[in-house]
């Protein structure tokens, strides 16, 4: 449920509920809106909780969350969340792009290719350090070495860096060489990483798991939200399907309901979502028309030889093709292309 304050309460009112909710048991996480301030109660309630929180001063009504996630709901939150990561926001009017290899190989290739998607527009740089795989004997990353490169391109562009962060005890690393952490779709369900990078404070990036449905996926959210972190993203990164021709299946519709019934930014992942490099460019203009806050793209300098998911990678000079055809559809849809940092 969530307390609705009345017009007009005091910080005292405020305070003095927050501290009852915590007598009681449960937390309150506070959204201050235009208009009105919202107290969202979580924790297990019942239905004469209601009752009683209506009669603390500074109330002016109670309402019960009929959703199982509550601090991702447009019922606890009807504004839009708007992250800012240093000059760059996401979830406002303009649409952001976030481009780079899938994964750090040489420091050549990082900065070569943070040159590149710079030049054709691109706000944030991703590459992945630490990689989850399939199989144990593919590229797994590089690790530290990785976000040292990571951070030498950020240096030299201006980018900041988004980055795979894999298990609890590496979030303390990544978080010194990142300015996003990304939670991956295998590790969407894995609360202990999720309870960690919720407490780091760091943006963070939620990629749905490949069998996961929406509330689940909102549920995942939960857990960071709930550790007072609300500098978080959700990813739309395809799902697995009887479909074999493509690596997953993009759920486009995804984006108009997370947009319906959250307040969180969704950013598509059209790489991952098809794992063909000629079908993400229709994608992602799939996904910029649907009301998609922004992009992840994978762009490699030699797709052929790179050592992980080069069939899905676009080349410098396909993503800035991509860049060009993004611009008049979001123009269409009452949205602009963040202009490069």
């Amino acid at each position: 449920m969530f307390i609705v304050m009345s017009r007009g309460h005091t910080e005292g009112e405020l305070k003095g509920i927050l501290d009852r909710l915590s007598e009681m048991g449960f937390s309150g996480h506070v959204s201050k809106g235009v208009e009105r301030t919202v107290i969202g109660v979580v924790g297990r309630t019942y239905p004469e909780l209601r009752d009683t929180l209506e009669f603390l001063p500074g109330v002016d009504e109670v309402v019960p969350i009929t959703k199982p996630y509550k601090l991702s709901s447009r019922e606890f939150q009807p504004q839009d969340t708007v992250v800012r990561v240093g000059d760059v926001t996401i979830g406002g009017a303009e649409l952001v792009v976030m481009a780079g290899p899938c994964a750090v190989e040489t420091e050549r290739q990082v900065l070569d290719t943070a040159r590149a998607v710079k030049a054709a527009g691109a706000n944030i740089f991703r590459g992945g350090a630490f990689k989850p795989s399939t199989s144990p004997y593919q590229f797994r990353g590089l690790g530290e070495e990785g976000l040292k490169m990571l951070a030498m391109a950020r240096e030299e562009t201006g980018l900041p860096i988004i980055t795979e962060v894999m298990t609890p005890r590496d979030v303390e690393l990544v978080s010194r060489y990142a300015d996003i952490l990304q939670v991956g779709a295998r590790n969407m369900q894995n609360f202990v990483l999720l309870d960690e990078v919720g407490m780091s404070g760091m943006p963070v990036m939620l990629k749905r798991g490949m069998s996961a449905t929406i509330q689940e996926w909102l549920l995942s959210a939960e857990y960071i939200l709930s550790q007072g972190n609300h500098k978080l993203l959700l990813c739309e990164r395809g799902i697995r399907t009887f479909e074999t021709y493509t690596r997953n299946t993009m759920d486009v519709s995804s984006i108009p309901v997370i947009e319906k019934v959250s307040h969180l930014p969704i950013i598509a992942d059209p790489s991952h979502a098809t794992g063909k490099w000629y079908l993400v460019a229709p994608m992602a203009l799939a996904a910029v028309a649907a009301g998609a806050d922004g992009l992840i793209i994978e762009v490699h300098p030699s797709p052929d030889t790179a050592l992980k998911d080069g069939v899905q990678s676009l080349t410098f000079e396909n993503f800035k093709r991509l860049m060009a055809q993004i611009v008049p559809v979001a123009q269409a849809v009452g949205r602009r292309v963040m202009a490069s940092v």
